[in-house]
C-alpha cells in the first residue's frame, strides 16, 4: 500500500504557534535524518490523522511531498490528544534506499481455528507478541509478516527463528529466540479429545 502525504514547510515555531496551526486544522511536525538538516513542516490534519488509522501506515515507508520535493520516510513518533480525536505532533524519519533499517511490523496471525491443538485438544491460543522489529532495505519492508497456526498442538509454541520471513527480510533478535504465540492446553482437553478420537 502506497502512502502519500502533502506538508508546507513550517515558518514559526514555539506552542503558541502550534496552536494556531492546529486551531487552522494542521498538525505541526518534523522531517529528520539521512544526514540532512531537520526539517520542521505542519500537515493537514484530516489527511494524516486517517493515515494514522491504518495498521499499515505505521509500517510502510510513506512519501511525503514538501513543496514539490518528496522524500521517503519512516513513522517515528505522533502524540493525539488524550480524549479528542485529535493528532497534536508527529515525527518522520527520512530512509536512505540503499541502507538497511530497522522497523517493528505487526504479526498477523492465521488458521487460529484449524490447528489441532484449538480444534481437538480444546486448548487457548496466547499471542506472546503483536510485532516483530526487523532489518531490511526499504524496497524489502513488508506491512506485516503473518504466522500460520494451522499445525499447530497443545502445549506447542512458534518462536522467531521458526517464522517463515519475505526475501531480504531478517529478525532482530534481543537475547534467546523468543516465542511468538503458544497453545496452552486445557486440562483434561487432550485426553477428552483422545477419548473421543477411541470411542470413534
Amino acid at each position: 500500500m502506497q502512502f502519500v502525504l502533502n506538508a508546507q514547510k513550517r515558518t514559526l515555531q514555539g506552542s503558541s504557534a502550534s496552536r494556531r496551526l492546529r486551531r487552522a486544522g494542521k498538525v505541526p511536525g518534523i522531517i529528520y535524518g539521512a544526514g540532512q538538516a531537520p526539517e520542521v513542516v505542519e500537515f493537514d490534519h484530516n489527511q494524516l490523522y486517517q493515515g494514522l488509522r491504518k495498521e499499515a501506515f505505521h509500517s510502510s515507508v510513506l512519501t511525503i511531498e514538501v513543496e514539490g520535493q518528496k522524500q521517503q520516510v519512516l513513522l517515528r513518533d505522533f502524540q493525539v490528544h488524550a480524549y479528542r480525536p485529535l493528532c497534536l505532533h508527529v515525527d518522520f524519519q527520512r530512509v536512505d534506499a540503499n541502507q538497511k533499517l530497522h522497523q517493528k511490523v505487526p504479526l498477523h496471525f492465521v488458521n487460529q481455528d484449524l490447528a489441532p491443538g484449538v480444534k481437538l485438544g480444546g486448548g487457548q491460543i496466547a499471542h506472546v507478541m503483536s510485532e516483530l522489529e526487523i532489518s531490511c532495505l526499504p524496497a524489502d519492508l513488508p506491512e506485516f509478516i503473518e504466522v500460520d497456526l494451522k499445525d499447530m498442538k497443545a502445549g506447542e509454541s512458534i518462536h522467531v527463528s521458526q517464522l517463515k520471513l519475505p526475501k531480504g527480510v531478517t529478525a532482530v533478535v534481543h537475547g534467546d529466540d523468543q516465542a511468538v504465540v503458544s497453545c496452552i492446553a486445557k486440562k483434561g482437553g487432550a485426553a477428552a479429545a483422545e477419548g473421543e478420537e477411541a470411542a470413534a
